[in-house]
């Protein structure tokens, strides 16, 4: 299955890169302003949880170097991810380790941080246990060496990253964090080395000592800076996993029988690959020779094996069973399935909800308004707080620049998307961007096309009735060897009944087709007809009743009768049968409220016996190709949210007016490159599944995007003592911190579930 995206325009091309050293949302705002404000640039989307930024740019006026110089000047470190497969994979490989390398760099300096911070709280705290202690002449001088090297080690980070946002005046997560900080510890400095100025000034140093506030609030960002790196580096794991698939060398046939061991990278389309059992599939191809089943479950999420014969496609990635089988590969590297796969979850999981990019433009200003925000309460305090009021303005202005960090804004909707995008490619549910999770949310009703969707596509043998003296097997093979020769799908139809039933069929000696009425041959010396009602009756069917045509007719069913010698042969009805998943796929359908509809091409009572069996709620029957389209817009003008599911060319307009397409993957490649959903394993069960994870998705979303405003709009206040005339609460700094922390690791944390969340109803 070709996944595919719909063709650029002639002029613009786009630029995939790594971005280094971003902290928080108001850090996004600023490299796509930097990457806007470059000529040639026609849109740029930064995901912070990603830490990717895509680019839409005119290669005539932009190039690369250009794009990471200004995310550079920016104050940012950039990698550009070559579309050479080769090249992108040794990017990808140095972001990891770059990725690894910041993630112990942070855990030895909240080692050593933590380490610091436990004496200091305790010494600082010393009045509440050894008073003797808190009046030492030295505990100032031991406070401020254990505190130090937290401020100017530990927390270099945090200056190398404000200093950065100085230089190209803007701020972010780093500057609040900094100013605190560097606050609380400068005027604990000034406490401990002049505190005689202090003491003139009718102030007590020792009210001054706010080295507990630096160390512990240094440690607690630290914490969350570090579980929140952790937990942002499992959010893809799923598409690591997809990536990871593949086997990394393949037993090639060479002409003349000789067999070669070559690596992956070296196999080329057209090389007749031999797969043994428990081996690895090594490319996409079609089986020439042998069988076995075949485990796609790191495909389509399915965890039964599928039975593949000669004929069959197999897929790269997936793991072979007890069977051996030859295949001719169809596509290598970047063209197979799994590489397409990847590359479509990618792009879903850099794309931006439309509510992301209202988070980011408030993001962009709220740094500064903390500022404001900080001072004003500073301020307040200063002027008309009570003794010390000086001491109470640095802890409200302190705690108010701490607890506003707008981490949690940058990560609410990025993470859960990547995860969202991750867990439904872990099924076999491809979501082409976030849009079309929020769309698929407010769906209220779901359109499939029959044919390929709903049922298998090609008629089958549902009932048989043995009108011959002769044996029922024997019977079904001599019918099924006349309709050998036939090309007919009704034909195969018969043909495939007697394979199942394990007949050895015969070469027929004579053959003639009769277009619109069926076939005449001799199989074994035997005179054999075998067509439609009309035909059987002129060749010795006589008396074949109405009531048996009208049996299968009122259920959508053609029927074929065959006789032989002159004699009735069998009555056999054939219908394009459903899917063993399509029942189910409906009935989870209408647990969720959504109504359902079968669109089809053919004869109403056809589309009405689908409908009947499966629980449809409407039938649009004899619908042509091109009136598909109309359709969804009728139903759009009478007020409903339309899903259309399908899978041929002729669904490809429908997919595309729809409010959400869905494609099923072995489809046209037209529909899945129209489609804003690919369901890889053609299984109906996946459209319930995409919704159920869409609305989970979009939930966690809200409830993400709810805390983290939630938080700042709620305890910016707190922070700035606005309860403190009535209750006497005023927000410790360090309670700040940890308040802060705590909300980026939630919102991450909460993203993660969505990896076990049930798709079933």
């Amino acid at each position: 299955m070709p996944v595919s995206s719909p063709p650029e325009r002639a002029s613009t091309a786009q630029r995939d890169l790594v971005v280094t050293g971003m902290t928080c949302a108001s850090c996004v705002a600023s490299v796509e302003d930097a990457l806007r404000g470059i000529a040639g640039v026609r849109g740029a989307d930064v995901n912070l949880a990603t830490e990717r930024a895509r680019v839409e740019v005119d290669p005539s006026r932009a190039d690369d170097g250009a794009l990471v110089r200004a995310i550079e000047r920016a104050g940012y470190g950039a990698l550009v991810l070559s579309a050479d497969r080769a090249e992108r994979a040794a990017t990808e490989a140095r972001e990891r380790a770059l990725r690894t390398t910041y993630v112990r760099a942070l855990r030895r300096r909240l080692i050593v941080a933590a380490a610091l911070a436990v004496p200091t709280m305790l010494l600082s705290m010393a009045d509440l246990f050894y008073p003797a202690v808190a009046q030492a002449a030295w505990r100032p001088f031991v406070l401020f060496a254990l505190a130090t090297p937290v401020q100017l080690w530990c927390a270099l980070p945090f200056y190398r990253g404000a200093l950065s946002a100085a230089r190209h005046r803007r701020t972010d997560m780093n500057t609040l964090v900094v100013v605190g900080t560097t606050t609380a510890y400068g005027v604990s400095v000034l406490a401990t080395f002049f505190g005689a100025a202090f003491t003139a000034a009718g102030l007590s140093p020792d009210r001054f000592l706010y080295y507990d506030t630096a160390t512990v609030i240094v440690t607690l960002v630290l914490a969350g800076r570090y579980l929140e790196a952790r937990a942002r580096a499992r959010t893809a794991d799923e598409v690591r996993a997809l990536a990871a698939l593949g086997a990394k060398s393949a037993r090639v046939r060479r002409p003349g029988g000789v067999e070669e061991d070559v690596p992956i990278d070296r196999l080329a389309v057209g090389d007749v690959v031999i797969v043994r059992p428990g081996e690895i599939v090594a490319a996409d191809g079609r089986i020439l020779a042998g069988s076995s089943a075949v485990d796609e479950a790191m495909i389509t999420g399915e965890s039964i094996p599928v039975e593949k014969t000669a004929g069959d496609e197999v897929t790269g990635g997936t793991q072979n069973g007890t069977g051996t089988f030859r295949f001719r590969v169809t596509r290598v590297g970047g063209d197979t399935l799994v590489a397409q796969i990847v590359r479509l979850v990618e792009e879903a999981q850099g794309s931006k909800a439309p509510i992301q990019r209202l988070v980011d433009r408030i993001a962009s200003i709220f740094v500064p308004i903390v500022f404001a925000v900080a001072f004003a309460s500073g301020l307040a305090w200063l002027l008309l707080g009570p003794e010390p009021r000086l001491g109470y303005a640095l802890s409200a202005f302190v705690a108010v620049l701490i607890i506003a960090c707008p981490c949690a804004l940058g990560l609410a909707t990025p993470t859960a998307i990547i995860v969202g995008t991750g867990r439904g490619a872990s099924r076999g549910i491809l979501i082409k961007s976030a849009q079309a999770l929020e769309v698929a949310r407010a769906i209220d009703i779901v359109a499939f096309d029959k044919t390929g969707t709903l049922t298998v596509g090609r008629p089958r043998v549902v009932e048989y009735m043995n009108c011959a003296g002769i044996g029922e097997d024997e019977v079904i093979r001599i019918l099924a060897s006349a309709e050998s020769r036939s090309e007919h799908p009704l034909a195969a139809a018969v043909v495939e009944l007697a394979t199942t039933k394990g007949l050895a069929l015969s070469e027929p000696t004579t053959f003639e087709a009769l277009p619109g009425r069926g076939i005449h041959a001799t199989v074994d010396g035997h005179d054999v007809w075998i067509g439609n009602a009309a035909l059987a009756r002129i060749h010795g069917f006589a008396d074949l009743g109405e009531n048996v045509l009208a049996h299968h007719e009122e259920r959508g069913r053609t029927v074929l009768v065959g006789t032989i010698d002159g004699e009735p042969g069998g009555i056999l009805a054939l219908a394009d049968t459903a899917k063993a998943a399509a029942r189910d796929a409906i009935a989870d359908l209408r647990r969720m409220g959504l109504r359902t509809l079968v669109v089809s091409g053919d004869a109403r009572r056809v589309a009405d016996a689908i409908a009947r069996e499966l629980g449809i709620d409407e039938v649009r029957a004899e619908v042509r190709p091109d009136a598909k389209a109309d359709l969804v817009a009728e139903l759009h003008e009478a007020g409903h949210r339309v899903a259309m599911v399908g899978d041929g060319v002729n669904d490809a307009p429908a997919l595309a007016r729809a409010d959400l397409g869905i494609a099923i993957g072995s489809g046209a490649d037209v529909a899945v490159a129209t489609a804003d959903v690919v369901l890889v394993g053609g299984d109906p069960r996946g459209v319930p599944r995409a919704l159920h994870l869409a609305r989970a998705t979009v939930a966690t979303i809200r409830q993400n995007l709810f805390w983290a405003f939630i938080y700042n709009v709620a305890l910016i206040p707190v922070a700035a003592g606005v309860l403190y005339p009535f209750t006497g609460w005023l927000l410790s700094p360090v309670l700040a911190a940890a308040a802060m922390a705590l909300s980026s690791v939630t919102v991450v944390s909460n993203s993660l579930r969505l990896r076990s969340v049930s798709l079933e109803s």
